[in-house]
């Protein structure tokens, strides 16, 4: 399994906590930043990443600031991305399950790295469910196609 991740200056010291985690899975990754603390712009970093899950070079990505929140935005905005921030274990197994998250973002400044490891283990190990949750993703993608959410 190949992995991007990218990080802003916020996740720098968790993205190379969670790069270590990967490697002692076999996880091969893509790193495109941040590479220091020395203040960023995380859209950069989250565009770098986004990009590259929403044209299929990479099946899934980790992106990490200081709360999650701005890199979910960023990515999101790319079509096919589904970002997902997660604090905790089962929020990180439920984007999986029911939304195919494509994207882990992760909160550097409140989240440790023993729980990081624990949300990126199970979040890489769980597989979507599709069922209804399919019908609701493809909605999802009419959305991103300019089909009015009123017309599903």
């Amino acid at each position: 399994m190949k992995v991007i991740i990218g990080a802003d200056h916020a996740g720098f010291a968790l993205k190379e906590g969670v790069k270590r985690i990967l490697t002692g899975m076999n996880i091969e990754i893509t790193d495109v930043g941040a590479h220091s603390n020395e203040s960023v712009d995380y859209p950069d970093f989250g565009s770098r990443v986004a990009e590259k899950i929403s044209a299929g070079e990479f099946k899934k990505g980790i992106l990490i600031c200081g709360s999650g929140v701005g890199m979910s935005i960023v990515a999101n905005k790319f079509p096919g991305v589904r970002a997902a921030l997660s604090l905790d274990i089962e929020t990180a197994q439920l984007s999986r399950m029911h939304n195919d998250a494509n994207i882990l973002v992760l909160a550097g400044r409140r989240t440790d790295i023993e729980t990081a490891g624990k949300i990126i283990k199970v979040w890489l190990e769980t597989h979507f469910e599709g069922g209804r949750h399919k019908r609701r993703l493809d909605k999802i993608k009419n959305i991103e196609f300019g089909i009015s959410a009123s017309k599903l």
